[in-house]
């Protein structure tokens, strides 16, 4: 099972630069970022495309990038230019999200958030054959798409239009999940299985977990950030059990968000994982 990590929501330059040379020079498979719009973090597209020219070898992921707040074919030209950037490195991780704020500033309907991810669907598949926008994307057929999912209807766009799930919610719930993806694999008649990346929050010793607690809070709000805070692994013990635990639902991947800014948990992480 590979590991990844997901990169702290700060807009500093220096910063995300440092994780990314030492995630691409250490054990890990991938760097995620997070995706809203009434809040101070960095767009997702425009930092992963910096972070591109800084790596080598470590995929780039968005996780998960709010599709429905954006227009469809500035989307597609953008994720074509960062596929080839990152001469095929990226995964195009999509969500619908669910706070009114980023909804209203973008002038689109929360209520229909669903549908219109589906309709982007079926026209970015079309952009991405490079017909009418371009470039078309180093990848045939558009980059590797994985879903941020938790309800029956967002989980069936997995087999419908995905390569796999990306489950970041409670662990408790990840066998749910990953069990409705995987039927509905097969009951759409695709081949092979479907990839599952599972997702928790972490960040080790004490200064940074103080740090990495507050910013979950701040994005999250009332009540859930109080949860995510409270589930933060923050001890070398925690880390190697959730391992052990997505190893035992045969997951593919499993990202450890990091919400503290100190490049040092780059090297702490990889320490216990390669411990």
């Amino acid at each position: 099972m590979k590991i990844g990590l997901g990169l702290p929501p700060v807009a500093d330059r220096a910063t995300l630069l440092e994780w990314a040379r030492r995630a691409d020079a250490g054990p890990f498979s991938t760097l995620g970022l997070l995706d809203r719009l009434v809040y101070d973090n960095p767009e997702p597209l425009v930092t992963l495309a910096m972070l591109a020219g800084a790596t080598e070898r470590i995929r780039l992921q968005t996780e998960v990038l709010l599709a429905p707040i954006r227009e469809t074919p500035l989307l597609a030209k953008q994720v074509a230019t960062l596929d080839r950037l990152s001469g095929g490195r990226f995964t195009l991780g999509l969500g619908i999200g669910g706070r009114d704020d980023d909804y209203t500033v973008s002038g689109v309907d929360l209520k229909t958030r669903g549908q219109r991810l589906d309709a982007q669907m079926v026209e970015l598949r079309e952009l991405w054959k490079g017909d009418s926008v371009g470039p078309a994307p180093l990848t045939p057929g558009g980059p590797e798409i994985l879903f941020g999912a938790f309800a029956p209807a967002a989980l069936a766009r997995v087999a419908k239009w995905g390569h796999g799930l990306l489950a970041a919610g409670p662990p408790q719930g990840w066998p749910r999940s990953i069990d409705a993806v995987r039927e509905s694999w097969r009951q759409a008649g695709r081949d092979g299985e479907p990839r599952i990346v599972v997702q928790v929050n972490a960040a080790l010793g004490t200064p940074a977990a103080t740090e990495a607690r507050a910013n979950a809070l701040a994005y999250y709000g009332e009540p859930y950030g109080h949860h995510v805070a409270a589930s933060m692994l923050d001890q070398p013990e925690q880390i190697h059990a959730i391992v052990a635990d997505a190893e035992k639902l045969d997951a593919d991947e499993l990202i450890l968000y990091v919400w503290a800014s100190d490049p040092e948990q780059v090297t702490a992480i990889a320490s216990v994982i390669t411990a």
